[in-house]
Formats: C-alpha cells, structure tokens, sequence
C-alpha cells in the first residue's frame, strides 16, 4: 500500500487530511514535531510527504532540504504562506507541489494521485543506459554520475528520464509539460526553464563531450549526446 506521511502540527487539519487519503486507499502516517519529522521519515520510507512550513522544532524549509538530501521522494508543501515568494521558495527547493490554507480536502487527494502519477514507466529492455560517466537506471529510477547517485527531485528525474529516452530529439515546453508534468497541470510552462536549470546543476560533473542538455533558444531543450 502506498504510504503518506503527513508532516503537521494542526491535530485537526492532520486527522481530516488522514480520514480523506485512507479513504482513498492510502497508508497514512501522521508526526506534529518538526524535529521527530526525519525519524519518521526514516521509519515508514514514504512514497509522499504533505509538509507544512511552521513546524515547532525544524521548520518545514528545513526539513525539505533534508529530505531531497536523501532522495526523490515526492513533497507537497501544505502551508498559510501563500506569498509568491514562499511557492517559489518551495517549488524551487524542491517541492512538486505547493498549496496554501484553507484548501478542500479532496483536492488535497487529488494532488496527490497527480505527482504520484508523473513517476515515469519505461521499457524494461531499456532498463539502463549509460552516456558516458552518467547512468541512467529506469527501473531503479536512479541516476549516477562518475559512480555517485545524483539526488534529483521526483519531477526533474522524470524529466531527465523522458528527454534522454529520445537523445538529440527536440521538445518544445509545451511538450514536457504534457508529458512530465501532466494534462492537469495549470502552473506556467517556466516550471521547466527552473527545472532544466536544477538538472544542470545536478549535473555539473557531466563532461560535455559525453553530452548536455541543450537550449535550442526560443523552442525547446533537447538530451543532446556525440553520435
């Protein structure tokens, strides 16, 4: 069963949160102290993390660090700070989601099922590729680089994953934005210009005479590699 792990100190906001997923067939898993937060974390092995900003203890920018720090384990951030400033702090820093409070509870679920949904499904035959001294494991959903797992958020492993599936092939914004982050996202097509820059960086170690990922100005990006 899928697990969720609610990171909130509202007793009430956390119980109604957890009633509506495990009525939508989700494991639910429940911590109110920011500084317990990573100990949970470590128990249950999350497939999702809801987390809210004010959090006694460690505060939830804190916790997101921390928690892209040992993997891709998908974030939404659930939070009264809805300033532009704070989403793009959040989205930025890694969250795959962020909405502000008061929010409607099965819409809450309904984010869920959506980040759950963009983890990408490969062909086992191409289960492994490498470029280089970059490997891309699709079955283990991991990359490596020089021998040493490259920590990526759950989107921008999804987005490296569909762009080297097709090397030298162009895609316009628009067509990452169906393919990786889904029909039913509503945000701005920018979310790929800030996650190509992540990727980038994460990549930094990448020697470009393996390959790079290439802006072809004004159209789109392409997984561009010697042939």
């Amino acid at each position: 069963m899928t697990t969720i792990l609610i990171i909130e100190d509202q007793e009430a906001i956390a119980r109604v949160l957890a009633a509506y997923l495990k009525k939508a067939g989700f494991d639910v898993q429940r911590v109110s102290d920011g500084s317990q937060a990573m100990n949970r974390f470590d128990d249950t092995q999350p497939s999702l993390v809801l987390l809210d900003i004010m959090l006694p203890g460690v505060d939830g920018w804190e916790l997101l660090t921390e928690i892209r720090r040992r993997g891709s384990c998908p974030v939404i951030m659930l939070t009264a700070l809805g300033d532009i400033d704070y989403r793009l702090n959040g989205l930025n820093g890694g969250a795959d989601d962020y909405m502000t409070k008061p929010f409607i509870p099965e819409e809450v679920v309904a984010r869920v099922n959506a980040v759950l949904r963009r983890r990408p499904v490969y062909n086992h035959a191409e289960a492994s590729r490498s470029f280089g001294t970059l490997v891309i494991d699709r079955n283990a959903q991991r990359v490596s680089l020089n021998g040493a797992e490259v920590p990526l958020t759950p989107r921008d492993l999804s987005l490296l994953m569909f762009l080297s599936a097709s090397p030298n092939r162009m895609f316009t914004r628009e067509q990452l934005i169906e393919q990786v982050w889904g029909t039913d996202y509503e945000g701005s097509d920018r979310a790929v210009d800030l996650s190509i820059k992540r990727l980038r960086q994460a990549l930094s170690h990448w020697p470009t005479e393996h390959g790079e990922i290439r802006t072809l100005r004004g159209t789109g990006y392409q997984f561009c590699i010697a042939e």
